[in-house]
């Protein structure tokens, strides 16, 4: 019989691959670059198999790394679970519930949503995860997420909250330097903020004309983020969700009357944990939350 190796072990492998280096992977678990090298080197020695290659780019994982990936990731995500599951309190509202959100509302949306759940709930503790892609609610990755895209698996629980409308926005300091377009063909003599190489993005611009071509944009960047942050900065004209554009009181809305596009959005729990009390306070929180969005804009 084989071995068995520790949990500690396996989760510096992931670190290592995901990071593409030891010192990331350092950084990322908070241990010295000594110590993740020596534990790699351990379990190098303990599989019998080399994991990774080095040179002077880094480190690259074999074949036999890329083999363990998805069983790593499968051990840390269990693990995960097991501590949000410890963290409950039986029929109390309390303990860590792990919510995946899209980058944008996540950074600009979200923490006010989540101000007023923990001021219901302070027994709740968030562990928030941005990113553009699904989590896996199925394996359990994450609680609760709100997603952009419906959910078709029969065993989520998901609600429609919100068909968020996007508009075009620049900042004031833009418009006193250039102008206000007062029609859509004025948009040809502006600066525009658009996507990189996000192909759905590149497609949403592309179908609103010459103007919003890739090669007019001023800056790049598939972060949406990033996209306002240039805008707010004067930088040029970007789309952004509406109901955060005409909330900042440094942007102004370029042409009112044209909605870019509508972003429907759904909250989404696994059914196995509609009904834990931690999960169904944030899941609840944040149907409100959208819904009374929503309806302000």
């Amino acid at each position: 019989m084989s071995k068995p190796v520790a949990w500690d072990d396996q989760r510096i492998f992931l670190a290592v691959l995901e990071e593409g280096s030891l010192a990331g992977a350092a950084r990322r678990l908070g241990l010295s670059h000594p110590t993740v090298r020596a534990r790699v080197e351990a379990l190098e020695r303990g599989l019998g198999t080399v994991l990774f290659t080095r040179s002077v780019n880094g480190l690259t994982p074999t074949e036999a790394a890329e083999a363990l990936r998805e069983p790593a990731r499968a051990m840390a995500m269990a693990s995960d679970l097991f501590v949000r599951q410890a963290s409950s309190s039986g029929v109390e509202a309390a303990g860590t519930v792990r919510v995946s959100v899209p980058e944008f509302m996540g950074i600009e949306v979200v923490p006010a949503m989540l101000a007023r759940l923990r001021e219901a709930h302070p027994a709740i503790d968030i562990e928030l995860s941005l990113s553009n892609l699904p989590a896996d609610l199925l394996a359990q990755e994450v609680d609760v997420a709100v997603r952009t895209v419906a959910p078709r698996q029969a065993s989520l629980v998901a609600r429609k909250v919100a068909a968020i409308p996007l508009g075009l926005f620049a900042s004031r300091a833009y418009v006193e330097r250039r102008g206000l377009p007062a029609a859509f063909p004025d948009l040809a003599d502006h600066d525009f903020i658009g996507p990189d190489r996000n192909r759905a993005d590149l497609a949403m611009a592309a179908s609103l004309g010459g103007a919003f071509a890739r090669e007019r944009f001023v800056v790049r960047t598939d972060s949406h983020p990033a996209q306002l942050a240039a805008a707010r900065a004067g930088l040029g004209i970007a789309v952004s969700q509406t109901p955060v554009g005409e909330s900042d009181p440094d942007l102004v809305r370029v042409l009112p009357d044209m909605e870019v596009a509508t972003l429907e959005t759904w909250i989404v729990t696994h059914e196995n944990l509609a009904r834990v009390p931690r999960v169904r306070a944030v899941f609840d929180s944040l149907v409100g939350s959208f819904r009374s969005m929503a309806r302000r804009g």
